[in-house]
C-alpha cells in the first residue's frame, strides 16, 4: 500500500529523530574495532579508528581517554595527555582521565604534576586501587617514603590481595630499615604469588641487615634457583658467605656475577675484601684497581687499594691511595689516619703526626694513643 503524502513526510520525520540520536553504523563499527585493537594492544590501530570515530563524535568523552590510553602505551605522552585534557573538559569529574593523565605526566617526569592529577582522580574516586599505586611510585620518586607508604597501604586495604602492592610497601619499610615489617610484607606477598624471584632476593636483603643469615641464604639460594641469570643475586648471596668467613663460596659467587656483568665497580671492590681477608692481597690490589678503572669517584675504593697496599708494605702507594680519597671526601677522619699511619711508616714522622692530628680534629677515636706513641 501507498504511503499517503503527510504520512510519509512524518514518517521520514520519524527516521531523522531515531538516526540523529545514534551514531551512524559506520561510525559504531569504527568504536567497536578502535576498543578492539585497545583491547588487543594494537594501539597504532586503536588510535586511527578513535581518531576517525572522534571526528563524528567529538563529544564522546570516553573515545578521548582511550585514544589517550593507547598513546599513552607507545610513549606519545604530550599526546595522551592532550586527549586526557579533551576529556576532563567535556566532563570536569572524570576520574579515570584524571589518573590517565597522571599517568602520562609520571612517565614525563613530572611527578608533581602527576600527584596533583591523581588528588583529583582519587577525590572523585576513592576506590580506585590504581590511583593509590601510581601516586605511591610518584612520591617515593620524589623521596615522600612515609607518603608513599601510606598509598600502599591504602591500595592493601582496598585489595588485600594484591602481592606487588605487599611487595611494593616492603621496598619502603626496608628502606625506611624497618625490617621487620619488610620481611612481614615480602613473605606476604610471596604467599600471595611465589612466582617472582626478586621477590625472594628482596626479602633476603632484609633478614641479611636483621644478621638472619641462614633465612637470608635460603632466600638467596631460592632467587638465584628461580633466576640464575641475574648477577645481582649472587652478589647479594656472597655478601652471606662473607659474612660467615666462607670465603671460597663468596670467591665463587663475585666470580659468577662478574661472568654476567662484568662492569659493576662494587662488585670488584667487594671482592677485593674477600681476596684481603685471604691475605691475597695482590689479587685484591687487582680487583680494587678494576673498580677505580670503572668508578674514580669513590673514595672507598682507593680507601681499600691502599689497606691492601700497606699490607703489602707498599706505604708509598697507600699514601697515594689515600690522598686520592682524600680529595673526593676530605673529612673523613678514618683516611687521614690510615694515611697518617703509612708516611710514619715510611720513616715521615712529622707529615705523619699533622695527619693524626687532622684526624683528631675530625672526631676520630682511640687516637691519643697512635699521638703518644709517635709524636712526641
Amino acid at each position: 500500500m501507498k504511503i499517503p503524502n503527510y504520512m510519509a513526510a512524518a514518517y521520514a520525520c520519524l527516521i531523522f529523530l531515531i538516526c540523529g540520536s545514534l551514531p551512524a553504523i559506520g561510525q559504531e563499527s569504527e568504536l567497536q574495532k578502535a576498543k578492539l585493537a585497545l583491547e588487543e594492544e594494537r594501539f597504532e590501530d586503536a588510535i586511527g579508528y578513535f581518531t576517525t570515530y572522534i571526528s563524528e563524535n567529538p563529544r564522546d568523552k570516553e573515545a578521548y581517554n582511550d585514544r589517550g590510553v593507547a598513546r599513552n602505551a607507545m610513549a606519545n605522552f604530550y599526546e595522551a595527555i592532550g586527549d586526557y585534557n579533551y576529556a576532563i573538559e567535556l566532563d570536569p569529574e572524570y576520574a579515570e582521565a584524571y589518573i590517565n593523565r597522571g599517568d602520562a605526566k609520571f612517565n614525563l617526569g613530572d611527578d608533581e604534576g602527576a600527584i596533583s592529577d591523581y588528588d583529583r582522580g582519587i577525590e572523585l574516586d576513592s576506590e580506585n586501587t590504581g590511583a593509590y599505586v601510581s601516586r605511591a611510585f610518584a612520591k617515593y620518586n620524589l623521596d615522600d617514603l612515609q607518603g608513599a607508604y601510606f598509598d600502599f597501604s591504602k591500595a592493601i586495604e582496598l585489595d588485600p590481595e594484591n602481592a606487588d602492592a605487599y611487595f611494593n610497601r616492603a621496598v619502603i619499610r626496608a628502606e625506611l630499615e624497618e625490617y621487620v615489617g619488610a620481611i612481614d610484607d615480602y613473605s606476604k606477598s610471596i604467599q600471595l604469588d611465589d612466582s617472582e624471584a626478586d621477590v625472594f632476593s628482596y626479602r633476603g636483603v632484609a633478614r641479611y641487615n636483621l644478621d638472619q643469615l641462614d633465612e637470608a641464604l635460603e632466600d638467596f639460594n631460592k632467587s638465584i634457583e628461580m633466576d640464575p641469570e641475574d648477577p645481582i643475586k649472587y652478589e647479594n648471596r656472597a655478601l652471606v658467605y662473607t659474612a660467615r668467613g666462607a670465603y671460597d663460596e663468596a670467591l665463587a659467587d663475585y666470580n659468577k656475577s662478574i661472568e654476567l656483568f662484568d662492569e659493576d665497580p662494587d662488585v670488584y671492590n667487594m671482592r677485593g675484601v674477600v681476596h684481603y681477608n685471604l691475605e691475597n692481597h695482590e689479587a685484591a690490589i687487582s680487583d680494587y684497581t678494576q673498580a677505580i678503572l670503572l668508578d674514580d669517584t669513590n673514595p672507598v675504593y682507593f680507601d681499600n687499594r691502599a689497606l691492601s697496599k700497606a699490607a703489602s708494605e707498599d706505604y708509598s702507594g697507600a699514601v697515594k691511595d689515600y690522598s686520592f680519597s682524600i680529595e673526593l671526601y676530605p673529612s673523613d677522619p678514618e683516611t687521614f689516619l690510615q694515611r697518617g699511619l703509612a708516611k710514619i711508616a715510611m720513616g715521615d714522622n712529622y707529615d705523619g703526626c699533622l695527619d693524626l692530628n687532622t684526624a683528631r680534629e675530625l672526631g676520630a677515636e682511640d687516637i691519643d694513643e697512635y699521638l703518644k706513641e709517635h709524636c712526641k
